[in-house]
């Protein structure tokens, strides 16, 4: 009789005012109970963690007021004299094309930052094809298509004054922009501005080629004759003409070369500033 009791209980069958609870049977643990515990302990856990100062967080979020700061700003200022990693910039002349000068200015060197190479000229030539062909035209004239159509002409980069400047010039100018060019350091790298920098000198180093420049034994034919032999039309050689589209801002410039304009920002740009009125009397 009391074999079968205890047969009973561990079936968990007999009297119910008799039978123990199911986790302390043998069979409970036999049959994978453990995972089963183990659940249940968990969820009580997780019920007990769940309180609702875990879903309103004290947290600061960006852009948002904050009373924990005397400012009540949320966004900390950046510490002073922190450099991010990977923007050291330790070489200057790289990243601005200028140096501080013997007077405390700023001031355009013309020196390249590393060698200058076939590769970097064709870089550089793909560079300005795509991003300053459309104001300057392939040849550096200024008069690209985008004049044709109203736009303001674009820098000769073939006159007497960019010939003049230093290679470093053009570098900052792509970095910070001039008159109504704007800046294109958001599409170039530093890389490529230099790149670009460097196939300007040599475009225009190719439109005032000498004969004597030339490697003895190349043939040098004309434009005239290239044209001829390609079937082009008779004006495909002759200088180009301004669009009677294009807005001239500035009057002709003959020391600016063709096309002739007026720089984008002249050093003597003729504002004229009206005379003040005098003040009202004050009102008795």
């Amino acid at each position: 009789m009391r074999v079968s009791r205890l047969k009973n209980r561990e079936q968990g069958t007999g009297n119910r005012d008799q039978a123990p609870c199911p986790t302390h049977l043998p069979l409970f643990w036999r049959m994978g109970g453990k995972p089963l515990a183990f659940a249940c302990i968990s969820a009580l856990l997780f019920v007990a963690g769940c309180r609702q100062d875990m879903q309103d967080q004290p947290k600061i979020i960006p852009q948002r007021g904050s009373e924990f700061f005397a400012d009540h700003r949320g966004a900390r200022a950046q510490v002073v004299n922190t450099v991010a990693r990977g923007q050291l910039h330790e070489d200057s002349y790289f990243y601005t094309g200028v140096i501080q000068g013997a007077n405390g200015y700023r001031e355009e060197k013309n020196e390249m930052p590393f060698a200058v190479t076939r590769d970097v000229l064709r870089r550089g030539q793909e560079r300005f094809n795509i991003y300053c062909t459309p104001c300057h035209s392939r040849v550096g004239n200024g008069l690209g298509e985008i004049v044709e159509r109203g736009y303001k002409p674009a820098a000769n980069l073939h006159d007497q004054v960019r010939l003049s400047q230093p290679i470093s010039h053009y570098f900052y100018v792509m970095t910070h922009g001039y008159g109504a060019m704007p800046d294109y350091s958001a599409q170039l790298t530093p890389e490529d501005r230099w790149a670009v920098a460097a196939y300007i000198r040599a475009l225009q180093l190719s439109q005032a080629a000498k004969a004597e420049d030339v490697p003895s034994g190349v043939q040098v034919r004309s434009l005239k004759e290239t044209a001829q032999e390609k079937h082009l039309s008779e004006g495909f050689a002759e200088p180009w003409a301004l669009p009677s589209s294009a807005i001239q801002a500035y009057p002709n410039d003959v020391k600016q070369g063709n096309p002739a304009m007026g720089p984008a920002n002249p050093a003597d740009p003729k504002i004229k500033i009206p005379l003040s009125k005098p003040a009202k009397e004050a009102v008795k």
